[in-house]
């Protein structure tokens, strides 16, 4: 017998803002389940644990004294935790109020489910393909590396690493599941293992997913939301990024397809190698260029009641001194539902404040996924401490 329903475990270096948020929406939406939410620090320097451990007396906080990497953090937790499933959750994430019971009982009514994912879009409202993924074989890895899988993106033999070509809004079997929102089965972790610790950063959530297969577990893609702020296409041009994750997947790939030959871990190589001097040599100026287009006539809708608008405003103004106009749009008299479906009318913005908790995270999820703008930005106003968060803070 478990003694939780759900254990909840985050690792968190250097974004307490971000964490406070994430534990806001974890804290609403597993209300009335039985709980317990673990948040292992690793090191950071920001005064995370001194300003989160009064304001989350529920949390179990775990300190480390070093950063040991992702995947040893999560085990710290994991191996203390008494859910009878585990949620693996990034500090940089927003849960929707209802969907962690939704997943829960999916979990229930599925027995051979060991792992579930969930459909993540970026701090722009931007549908992250990193949700659903199928295993780096080398085949996979190649299409990949080589852009075989972005020139057929219908392709079921050269696109296969991201899936395109399956519905974001449709439920799916899949290979590999993201760990920045990874519900697992607790039986399924005591058969399989946890997660390898070799992989410091990246690639131990398709180590796992593999596993979890192996271990004659399904891998689902179930499309509740979940607002993820860093997501991988949000670091594609950042040459760090390229080399610790690619790097993750030669670990995977000498896991387990050692006779594959000496000639296909020499294309990946030569692979990652282009990848990293193309973003040395274009990401900086691209990233620049996109800076400098989004601070051009930027208007703010700001959706909160009429007693917080002030508030919300004078944060906004702050953090954006180039906005052309705020309008108000007042949830004393109108429904944020209504304004979902004034679909022309709120193209004319570039940003959107939400204040919390007047409108419910749920709320702002559907807003961000229906009203699709690759150039919006979407920010939060946090009503109990005053902090907006936007995409790109630390």
């Amino acid at each position: 017998m478990y003694t939780y329903k759900l254990s909840v475990v985050i690792v968190n270096y250097n974004v307490k803002y971000f964490l406070e948020q994430c534990l806001r929406s974890v804290e609403a939406a597993v209300a009335g389940l039985d709980v317990e939410v673990f948040v292992v620090d690793n090191h950071s320097t920001d005064g995370s644990l001194n300003y989160l451990r009064p304001l989350f007396p529920q949390v179990n906080f775990i300190a480390n004294t070093d950063n040991p990497g992702f995947a040893r953090a999560n085990n710290q937790a994991i191996r203390q935790a008494k859910g009878e499933y585990i949620l693996l959750l990034n500090p940089d994430t927003v849960v929707g109020e209802e969907s962690i019971r939704t997943l829960c009982y999916f979990m229930d009514e599925h027995p051979d489910a060991g792992g579930v994912g969930v459909k993540m879009i970026n701090g722009n409202g931007v549908f992250l393909p990193e949700s659903k993924r199928a295993f780096p074989t080398p085949w996979v890895s190649f299409c990949k590396l080589f852009g075989l899988s972005k020139l057929f993106p219908g392709s079921r033999t050269f696109s296969r690493y991201s899936l395109p070509y399956l519905h974001p809004d449709k439920q799916h079997t899949v290979d590999v599941l993201s760990g920045a929102f990874l519900l697992m089965r607790q039986e399924a972790l005591q058969k399989v293992g946890l997660l390898d610790e070799d992989f410091f950063m990246y690639g131990e959530d398709i180590d796992l997913s593999y596993r979890i297969k192996q271990g004659g577990f399904t891998n689902y893609y179930v499309p509740e939301r979940l607002l993820h702020y860093k997501g991988e296409s949000t670091r594609h041009n950042d040459t760090k990024y390229i080399k610790a994750f690619y790097n993750a997947m030669l670990i995977f790939y000498r896991k387990y397809y050692p006779r594959s030959g000496f000639l296909m871990r020499g294309l990946i190589r030569i692979g990652i190698a282009v990848k990293v001097l193309f973003a040395s040599l274009f990401g900086s100026s691209k990233d620049k260029s996109r800076r400098k287009q989004k601070v051009k006539h930027r208007r703010l809708l700001v959706l909160c009641r009429e007693e917080q608008f002030e508030m919300v405003k004078k944060a906004c103004v702050k953090q954006m001194p180039d906005l052309e106009y705020v309008n108000h749009w007042d949830l004393s008299e109108e429904r944020v539902m209504d304004a979902i479906c004034r679909k022309n009318q709120m193209k004319g913005f570039t940003d959107y404040a939400f204040c919390y908790p007047d409108v419910r995270f749920e709320q702002m999820l559907l807003f961000m996924d229906k009203l699709v703008n690759k150039k919006a930005i979407y920010h939060i106003y946090q009503k109990e401490n005053g902090v907006l968060i936007s995409p790109g803070d630390k």
